[in-house]
């Protein structure tokens, strides 16, 4: 009972909780398994933050409990981990009776524990703490080698009435800026050359244990660490994004110019009611500061429509505000009814319908702002993040400054100088389809 598979589903900070269990497994004497078909033990680390992947939690569960039931052994084990274990604790285990053990967000450092109290013919059993945990350990990386995501905090304080991570994760807690940066360079020390920086908001960091927000100090030391080329920064919410902030960015090199900055709607009367701190006019200041400052700034947002009360006047300011703003990364989703959240139990609520209609709207605003972004790109030389060649098209693909991983596009081109994954290119832009670019490499 040795070999153990991890699916990790979600965000990337649940996807380092998933590699600190690995760690933790690995240096328990477990073997790690891709297969999970293979495996004697199967942990599935979950989400739950909107219905969506709730669902893809709950699936992936049942088909490995399937796995399970194949075992002719009747050996193999079945344990849930992460937000959606947090959250469903006593249901999961009383309505999927091949679950061996719950464990929530707050206590996988213990899971060699629980497990093998498990093999030795232990009961299954809830380890769900609501004491909050902010853990240091080792992890191994499941990202390429050239890319690692960095967390510099966990839980949240911003209590936004649509949202349950503060009720699961807990409150804000900033790890220590000498742990972040020891980690940020045995990251470098193993090849790593663009850290990206996550938080469920970065831009709050530091205001719990030195009293004041210390994001900017943060970022200019990881600039520092000898190897690194690319620091990117996810999830700054815009009431904090400073003019000290913006002016760090301006002026350390290594920052990759990204603005990650979900303002979820532009209407203020729905703001309010989604509990956040900035109001439109904020958000228009905070963009044109942006902008003002950093000629190249790639600004990212998501939006969400179809919240309890939204009217057709609502989604016309948004729309016109998409024109205004002329953002360009913007991703947008339906409002997620979810229980134990303020605005679960608010009136007005929007059927389904309505809300993948205005979700369209949203979408066909922006695309004609994403082909007159990407346009303009033709002609220019790109700096590229190489990140492999696909040997079908004989082209090398990466991203540039403007891109993140797994969630904006991608560059393919092709060079006669032999490339590998972690070196950077120079690339002429040829060519634009859907969000990718096309081109080839100059000197």
């Amino acid at each position: 009972m040795k070999k153990v598979s991890i699916a990790s589903l979600g965000c990337s900070k649940n996807l380092i909780d998933s590699e600190q269990m690995t760690a933790l497994l690995r240096s328990g004497g477990f073997e790690i398994w891709e297969n999970e078909a293979d495996a004697d033990i199967m942990i599935v680390n979950t989400c739950t933050f909107v219905e969506d992947a709730q669902t893809e939690s709950i699936n992936c569960i049942l088909e490995l409990a399937q796995y399970k039931k194949a075992d002719k052994n009747k050996k193999k084990l079945l344990i849930v981990t992460g937000c959606l274990a947090q959250r469903y604790k006593e249901q999961i285990l009383r309505e999927i009776p091949e679950v061996d053990a719950v464990i929530g967000v707050n206590e996988f450092d213990k899971i060699v524990d629980i497990i093998n109290a498990r093999v030795g013919g232990g009961p299954a059993s809830v380890s769900c703490s609501e004491k909050p945990l902010l853990f240091e350990g080792e992890r191994e990386r499941s990202t390429p080698g050239y890319t690692a995501f960095l967390k510099i905090a966990e839980g949240c304080d911003n209590r936004c009435t649509y949202c349950v991570i503060p009720s699961i994760r807990g409150a804000y807690r900033s790890r220590k800026i000498e742990d972040i940066i020891a980690e940020a360079e045995k990251l470098a020390a193993d090849g790593v050359k663009e850290l990206i920086v996550i938080a469920q908001d970065t831009t709050r960091y530091g205001i719990d244990i030195y009293g004041e927000y210390r994001l900017s100090e943060l970022l200019k030391k990881l600039c520092a660490v000898s190897g690194i080329e690319w620091v990117r920064v996810h999830y700054c919410y815009p009431e904090l994004v400073t003019d000290e902030l913006i002016e760090t960015f301006a002026s350390e090199p290594k920052l990759c110019n990204y603005f990650d900055i979900p303002i979820q709607h532009s209407s203020d009367r729905v703001l309010k009611r989604m509990g956040r701190r900035a109001n439109r006019a904020q958000i228009t200041e905070m963009i044109k500061k942006i902008r003002a400052a950093i000629p190249d700034a790639v600004i990212r947002t998501t939006l969400i429509v179809g919240f309890p009360g939204e009217t057709e006047e609502d989604m016309d300011d948004l729309l016109r505000f998409i024109d205004e703003a002329r953002f360009d990364r913007l991703g947008v989703f339906t409002y997620s009814r979810e229980e134990d959240t303020p605005a679960y139990d608010m009136p007005d609520q929007i059927d389904e319908e309505e809300k993948r209609r205005r979700l369209e709207n949203v979408m066909v605003a922006q695309a004609d702002i994403d082909d007159e972004n990407n346009a303009a790109k033709v002609g220019t030389v790109q700096t590229v993040l190489v990140e492999g060649r696909d040997e079908i098209i004989k082209s090398y693909f990466g991203r540039t400054y403007a891109d993140s991983v797994d969630i904006d596009g991608m560059v393919f081109f092709r060079s006669k100088e032999k490339l590998r994954p972690g070196d950077f290119a120079r690339v002429r832009i040829d060519e634009v389809e859907d969000m990718n670019l096309f081109g080839k490499a100059v000197k």
